[in-house]
C-alpha cells in the first residue's frame, strides 16, 4: 500500500512527525520497533518535559503512540532493510515493500561500527537482509552474524532455501573480519576461518548512511536545513539522529517541523505534476 508519507522511527520525533502529519491529513505509516523498546522506556523518571513532570519513559511513550493512534496514524514493526528513491520512497521491510511520497528519519542514534571488510564487500558478499538475498545463496556457504532478535528465524529461513549456515552469536562476532577477493570468500572469527560465499550481518538496525547512499552527515549526525530537510529530496530527519542536544523536547519539536515540511512537500510536488 502506497502512503503520502513515511516515518523510519518510532520514537518522540517519529511520532510527533506522525501526528503533525495526520493533522494535515497526510496518510502516515510508522515503520520501527516496537515503543516499549525504545531507550525512553527505560527512563525511570522524566521531570524536563514541558507540562508532564514526574512521568515515567513508558507514561510518556504510552501517549505519545495512543495519540498518535487515535489520528489514524498506522504502524509497522521490522527492521528496514534496503530503500529506493523512484517516484518516491520505497523501503523494503522484511519481505514487504513500504512506499511513500515523502520520508522522514526518526531512528534515534543507531551506532553500527563496521567489521573490517564489511563496507568494502558490501553488495559483493556481504548483505543485511535475508528475505531479499536469500535466493542468490541457495546450495551455497554462508555465515550469518546474528545481532538482532530475529536473526536465528532468518538463518533458519536461509537454511529452508537450502543454504549452508554458518551462525554466529554477537559473542562469536566480536572479532570478526570478512576476507575476499572479488567477492567474500571466508569470514575470519577470532583465530577461526570460515570459508563461505556469503555474509549475512542481521542487527536490529541499518545506519541511515548505509540505506541511503549520498546522505550528507557531520560527525555521525544527519545534516538537515530549517526546515528539516536533508540533502536529497523529498527525505526529511528528525531528533536524535540529528544531533544534539539528545532530549525529549528537542525531538518532539523537530519532528513537528519535518512533519509539516513533508506535507508541504507533497502538496507543491502535486501542483506541480498537475501544471
Amino acid at each position: 500500500m502506497r502512503y503520502d508519507i513515511l516515518v523510519l522511527g518510532g520514537g518522540p520525533a517519529g511520532l510527533s512527525a506522525a501526528v503533525t502529519a495526520r493533522v494535515r491529513s497526510q496518510s502516515v505509516l510508522v515503520i520501527g520497533n516496537r515503543w516499549q523498546d525504545s531507550p525512553l522506556a527505560r527512563a525511570e523518571r522524566v521531570d524536563n518535559y514541558l507540562g508532564m513532570p514526574g512521568r515515567t519513559g513508558v507514561e510518556m511513550l504510552e501517549e505519545f503512540y495512543r495519540h498518535a493512534q487515535e489520528l489514524g496514524v498506522e504502524f509497522v514493526t521490522g527492521r528496514v532493510v534496503s530503500a529506493l528513491n523512484w517516484e518516491g520512497w520505497h523501503l523494503t521491510v522484511g519481505s514487504q515493500v513500504c512506499e511513500g511520497a515523502a520520508l522522514i528519519l526518526a531512528p534515534g542514534v543507531v551506532r553500527t561500527a563496521k567489521y573490517p571488510g564489511e563496507e568494502q564487500y558490501l553488495g559483493r558478499g556481504v548483505s543485511y537482509c535475508a528475505t531479499c538475498d536469500g535466493m542468490l545463496y541457495r546450495n551455497k556457504s554462508i555465515v550469518v552474524v546474528g545481532l538482532s532478535a530475529d536473526a536465528p528465524a532468518e538463518a533458519e529461513y536461509l537454511r529452508s532455501l537450502g543454504c549452508q549456515v554458518t551462525y554466529l552469536s554477537p559473542k562469536k562476532s566480536d572479532r570478526l573480519e570478512i576476507k575476499g577477493e572479488q567477492t567474500v570468500t571466508a569470514v575470519q572469527s577470532g583465530g577461526e576461518i570460515l570459508p563461505c560465499e556469503g555474509v549475512f550481518i542481521l542487527r536490529s538496525a541499518v545506519a541511515p548512511t548505509d540505506l541511503f547512499p549520498g546522505l550528507e552527515t557531520e560527525k555521525g549526525a544527519i545534516l538537515v536545513d530549517r526546515r528539516m530537510a536533508t540533502n536529497l529530496p523529498g527525505l526529511f530527519a528528525a531528533g536524535d539522529c540529528t544531533g544534539a542536544p539528545l532530549q525529549i523536547s528537542k525531538a518532539v519539536g523537530e519532528g513537528l517541523i519535518a512533519g509539516l515540511s513533508a506535507a508541504e512537500y507533497i502538496k507543491q510536488s502535486d501542483a506541480e505534476r498537475t501544471k
